[in-house]
């Protein structure tokens, strides 16, 4: 993980750009809540680069905001995201059933199926 935040840091210094790929990974080490301001720098980051709306980039962010527990943020990416798949629907539904809101994650199922 933490070679992964120092390249992105010396990605920053160069002129070489990040793409979606080099986003999903280092939100992929941002998974716990420790890393949660870095997570959100780089969400700051993928904004400024257009990508946030994304399906893929989009996914990883609201998996990311959930493995570091702010549901809040999680739900909010989650419906914030003009296209969603099977994959998105999944890591939303597990981040309710991760964090004991099993009601919820049963109701998004269900939106799910419609």
């Amino acid at each position: 993980r933490k070679e992964v935040l120092k390249l992105f840091q010396r990605m920053g210094q160069s002129s070489v750009r990040p793409n979606k790929i080099t986003f999903i990974s280092i939100l992929n080490a941002c998974d716990n809540p420790e890393a949660f301001s870095l997570g959100k720098l780089v969400h700051g980051h993928i904004v400024d680069q257009g990508f946030e709306f994304d399906v893929i980039v989009g996914t990883a962010l609201v998996s990311m905001y959930g493995k570091c527990g702010s549901l809040e943020d999680t739900q909010r990416m989650f419906i914030k995201m003009p296209e969603r798949n099977v994959v998105s629907w999944n890591v939303m539904i597990g981040g309710y059933a991760g964090r004991g809101y099993a009601e919820e994650a049963f109701n998004l199922i269900q939106q799910m199926q419609r």
